[in-house]
């Protein structure tokens, strides 16, 4: 009588936790999935945005070096300018790269720990 009522109660357990392990995973998937479309679908976004400005960039880049060009009568001196003004600012990027890490942590944690 007492074996009956344990084993009732350990195979009530064993079910408890089937059905707690088989739920833990689904919600495991289910916010895998949504961790991995938020940031899929940002990096849409990115690639997007990143790639019209900098095709704009290009343009004004180009109109700028025509424009000093033929300001100094020398169009290879407008190539120079701009291309040192971008060599400038890739120097200072690299100079402020990691101020860069705590920013991007803080937003994917943001999106990893609470959600969009």
């Amino acid at each position: 009588m007492a074996f009956e009522g344990l084993r009732q109660n350990i195979s009530e357990l064993d079910e408890n936790v089937s059905s707690y392990v088989e739920h833990s995973i689904e919600y495991a998937k289910l916010k895998s999935f949504k961790i991995s479309m938020v940031l899929v679908t940002y990096l849409a976004k990115v690639l997007l945005v990143g790639t019209i400005f900098i095709l704009a960039l290009i343009f004004l880049s180009l109109a700028a070096s025509f424009a000093l060009g033929y300001a100094m009568d020398n169009t290879i001196y407008g190539f120079a300018i701009i291309g040192i003004l971008y060599l400038l600012f890739a120097f200072i990027g690299y100079l402020l790269r990691d101020r860069l890490n705590k920013p991007l942590l803080q937003l994917f944690s943001k999106y990893f720990f609470e959600g969009p």
